[in-house]
């Protein structure tokens, strides 16, 4: 999503809850009919913010440095699973749900270009959702692909998204916020050798509405060849108490903001995706009206699994 416009124009609160709403179903219009093709499905390279690195233990013997082996053909399949719940409310008035609908999207994995940074080719079929408006949508969007930049270190720097011809807005959007989430859930390796028990941080900025600093903080449980098994804590903060809303629309002070979560992932270090996990992050938060009492509040649930 687009980072916000600054200004320190204010104006009435509910064009600020307004321009909130218009945030969270930004990634779904639940209005835009679910069988109606974007006009132009062009491929859409989205940049990953940087990640660093900081070994905080570096396990037991034998370590040694982690690194990603990707060949040009290396091949995958595996399944992501996807689903964000969110409530809100203003003031006193009765709770909104806001929630976007689970997301399942089997992928075809290929690794077409290594050298420096591995390219993996991915290909999206036969995606499925409970919800009935998300699965109509889905219908037409066989076919859409994706493809991911990934160093050796496992960090993703670049996610590529190209909608089949057939693909309907909503669909699109789904997808796009599925592989958003899942690019974010990823976790990079340490550039120091590391054994069993080894823990690290990974620090990253989340480019969202609200500019955030991500926190991961990664435990290596076990070792199996090139399967590893990590034990994962995410917490993310905003880089500022002010909120500046898209559109010039004008500020809300963020009055409360807890994002966190945990989950184990299963990576193998000769495939580009994580073969098993989950993972939910989540929270509350708080966002005042600068002018007056008025409060939007909100609760948010983010979970992600991959299968096999």
């Amino acid at each position: 999503m687009p980072l916000l416009s600054t200004t320190g124009r204010r104006v009435p609160f509910a064009l600020a809850a307004l321009a909130l709403t218009t945030v969270l179903t930004a990634c779904g219009d639940s209005d835009q009919p679910p069988t109606t093709p974007t006009s132009s499905p062009s491929e859409v390279t989205v940049p990953v913010t940087a990640a660093t690195v900081e070994v905080l233990d570096a396990g037991s013997e034998p370590r040694e440095v982690l690194r990603m082996n990707l060949p040009v053909g290396t091949t995958q399949t595996a399944t992501l699973v996807t689903q964000a719940v969110v409530s809100q409310q203003i003031d006193q008035q009765p709770a909104q749900d806001f929630s976007s609908p689970e997301i399942t999207i089997p992928l075809s994995a290929n690794v077409t270009a290594d050298d420096p940074t591995a390219v993996v080719d991915l290909t999206l079929s036969s995606m499925t959702s409970p919800d009935a408006t998300l699965q109509a949508a889905l219908s037409g969007a066989d076919g859409s692909a994706a493809g991911l930049s990934v160093t050796d270190s496992g960090a993703i720097t670049a996610l590529r998204l190209k909608p089949s011809a057939n693909s309907a807005n909503a669909a699109r959007a789904a997808i796009e916020q599925a592989l958003g989430q899942a690019v974010y859930r990823t976790v990079a390796l340490p550039d120091a050798p590391v054994g069993v028990g080894a823990g690290w941080v990974v620090r990253q900025q989340v480019s969202s509405e609200i500019l955030l600093d991500q926190t991961t903080t990664v435990t290596l449980t076990a070792r199996e060849g090139n399967r590893l098994s990590l034990a994962v804590d995410v917490s993310q903060t905003p880089q500022s108490p002010v909120w500046n809303l898209a559109g010039d629309a004008g500020t809300l002070n963020i009055d409360q903001y807890v994002m966190a979560g945990s989950g184990n992932l299963t990576v193998d270090l000769s495939l580009p995706l994580p073969i098993d996990g989950q993972m939910t992050v989540g929270g509350d938060q708080a966002y005042g009206d600068p002018d007056s009492s008025s409060v939007i509040r909100q609760t948010i649930s983010n979970s992600i699994r991959w299968e096999s």
